[in-house]
Order: C-alpha cells, then sequence, then structure tokens
C-alpha cells in the first residue's frame, strides 16, 4: 500500500515555462494592472469558453459579491436572505456593505438554499436573496426567480463554484441578476487569486467596471469603489490554465466516477440534476452519523489521506453575528460531510485507495 500522502485539494499547476513565458509578456510590455492586454486576453478567452459576453475578472469573489451588492444599489441596513452553510466570505461580502444577511436553511439533497423556506424570511427590509450554488450544484432557479420577481428582490448568485457549469444548455452565470465566480487556487480554473463578476444587464456590468477602479474613470471621479483590478501576473497563470481545462473537467469525472462506484450505497451522495451540466468541482460525502464522520476523519488521516470536515461550523452560528436563526438541516449536514480529494494530481489507484480506506473505516 502506498504511503503517499493525499490531500483534499491542490491547485492545477502549468508547466512553468509556458507560465513564465506570458509573465514575460508583461515584462516586455511594462504593464502589471490597469486592465492591461494579458488580462483582456483572458477576458476574451473566457467569454468564448463560458459562452458570455461581457464578464469582468476581479482580483476576488469575495470582493465581486461586495460589488454586487453596490452596484444593484442594496442600501447599508438592508436584510439579505442567503444560505449558512457556504464558505464565510459569502456572509464577509454582506456585511462589508453593512447589510444583514438573514439565514434560511438549506434542502438536504444538494444542500443549497431551500427555496420553499425563503418567502417566510421576507421582511419589508428584505432587499436581496444570495444563495449559494454550493459545490457546483444549482439552486432551485426557477422558483428563486418567481419569489425574487414577486417580492422585488435582487439575486446575487454566489457561482463561486460553478465555473462552467451550464444550467439547461446555458451558463448557470446567466442567472439571476449578476453572478459571481470564484478563480482561487483551490478552484476547478484558477488564476491564484480572482474572481469573475457576470451579468447580462450591460448597465450593471459598466457600473462593476466603474466599482472596481475605485469609482472613477481617469480623473472623473464618480462614486467610492474598490481596487478589484485583477494583476497581469494573475492573468498570466489564468492564460496558462485555459488551455488545459478539458483535460482538468475530464480527469476530475474520471476520479468522481471512482468514487461513485466506490462509494453509493455506502455513504449520502449529493443528487444527481438531470438540467445540470456538472463540471466535477467537488466531492463530498455525509456520513450517517457525528461519531462515523468522526471515525472516517481520523481513520484517513492516520493513513494519510486529508479529507475535510467543510464549512463547519454553519455560518447562522457566527459568534460575531448580532443574531442567529435556527438552521437544523444545514448544521445536521454540516456536521456529518467530508469533502474527499479530488485535484488534477490525483492518480486513479489514489482514489481507490480514498475508496478502500473508507470504505474499511465505515465497515470496522
Amino acid at each position: 500500500m502506498s504511503n503517499k500522502e493525499i490531500f483534499t485539494t491542490k491547485p492545477f499547476i502549468p508547466p512553468f515555462d509556458e507560465y513564465a513565458d506570458l509573465v514575460r509578456r508583461a515584462f516586455d510590455n511594462e504593464e502589471f494592472t490597469n486592465h492591461a492586454s494579458l488580462l483582456t486576453e483572458l477576458e476574451t478567452k473566457l467569454e468564448y469558453y463560458l459562452k458570455l459576453d461581457g464578464l469582468q475578472c476581479v482580483t476576488s469573489a469575495t470582493t465581486g459579491l461586495q460589488m454586487a451588492v453596490k452596484a444593484l444599489e442594496i442600501e447599508p441596513g438592508s436584510e439579505i436572505i442567503t444560505t449558512p452553510f457556504s464558505y464565510v466570505a459569502t456572509t464577509t461580502a454582506i456585511l462589508a456593505e453593512k447589510c444583514e444577511p438573514v439565514y434560511v436553511d438549506i434542502e438536504p439533497d444538494n444542500f443549497n438554499l431551500d427555496a420553499d423556506k425563503i418567502e417566510r424570511a421576507i421582511t419589508p427590509k428584505t432587499k436581496a436573496i444570495m444563495p449559494v450554488h454550493i459545490f457546483g450544484y444549482a439552486c432551485n432557479i426557477e422558483k428563486i426567480a418567481d419569489i425574487a420577481r414577486k417580492y422585488n428582490l435582487k439575486v446575487i448568485y454566489d457561482a463561486a463554484h460553478a465555473f462552467a457549469a451550464e444550467y439547461k444548455g446555458k451558463s448557470i452565470l446567466e442567472y439571476g441578476d449578476i453572478s459571481v465566480v470564484s478563480l482561487q487556487e483551490s478552484k476547478l480554473f484558477h488564476t491564484v487569486e480572482g474572481g469573475i463578476v457576470y451579468s447580462a444587464d450591460k448597465s450593471l456590468m459598466e457600473r462593476i467596471n466603474l466599482l472596481k477602479q475605485c469609482g472613477h474613470i481617469d480623473d472623473n471621479f464618480i462614486t467610492d469603489g474598490f481596487n478589484a483590478r485583477l494583476s497581469e501576473l494573475h492573468a498570466a497563470m489564468g492564460l496558462a490554465n485555459i488551455k488545459y481545462i478539458d483535460k482538468i473537467i475530464e480527469k476530475r469525472k474520471k476520479l468522481c466516477e471512482i468514487y461513485d462506484n466506490r462509494l453509493a450505497g455506502m455513504v449520502k451522495l449529493p443528487k444527481k440534476q438531470p438540467d445540470l451540466t456538472y463540471k466535477y468541482p467537488y466531492y463530498v460525502i455525509v456520513l450517517k452519523s457525528v461519531e462515523e464522520k468522526d471515525k472516517v476523519l481520523s481513520t484517513l488521516c492516520e493513513k494519510g489521506i486529508y479529507p475535510w470536515h467543510c464549512y463547519y461550523p454553519t455560518l447562522n452560528t457566527l459568534q460575531y453575528l448580532k443574531n442567529h436563526q435556527q438552521c437544523p438541516v444545514a448544521e445536521d449536514i454540516c456536521a456529518r460531510i467530508l469533502q474527499m480529494p479530488l485535484y488534477y494530481q490525483l492518480e486513479t489507484d489514489d482514489a481507490e485507495r480514498v475508496c478502500d480506506e473508507t470504505i474499511k473505516a465505515i465497515r470496522d
């Protein structure tokens, strides 16, 4: 049995010479920021790959979410309905814009915001919904859109995990008012750090463009904003990576199929979504009990395999929040979930080893 350590995730690393050649272009051009040539080229290639027109790359998905709140003119003090089961950045973006997160529990099959519970959380102060396509699975897009229309609410999708995903034949980013993707190094496609902001509303994208460059164009200072301009060095990493994206997705799909074949029936897996073209950004399992989760986690760690007890604790329990809402489904799932190893460098034999040790820990 191999003693090789297996981690939850590792960034895809392109050939160094290919990255260095792109960085050399930035040196030769003497340009490192301010939407220079490498970033322009990256955005063009991403638009072609994602079949979108007018997307913009920014420094992070967190900042992208903040800019979305500001671009939609959601006033400080407003309530934004969101999920308790996500990375803390989702809540951070709401708080940073001086709004109040209102947590609605998740549905048990794909762990997304439960659209059937949204309406009862709406108050006169509610101005937006910020759902998360968690682990790249689609939210209940149609019902959320219906609720937003009924109550005149904005919808900002935290699509951090949903790069390249398609729902009903078109990019998942085309739904809602604004969608934001993460390009952080752990993601399916990365620029080391970074994000994508997209809206089909061109006026909103003009607003995002203004906000990301500190609220001014040349000497015309229009509003307060952010320094959210992605650098040429980050764009170079994106350009080096994008040529490999189909290969990355195919490898991850193969690894996920091994997990599916070996672990189905042993653990709870997210429900397949026939309308979603899934891109395999993560692989998660839910164990039968907290005790079983603890046993699997400790056993795997002893064997040099390091899954992640992801998104624990749930965001509705954060100690620095003023109000705490009960979200029993999220708290239960969060206590029993593990994110399993999944990355391009992981070999099929490694995935088989992860399965062997997981099954053994459950059965013993």
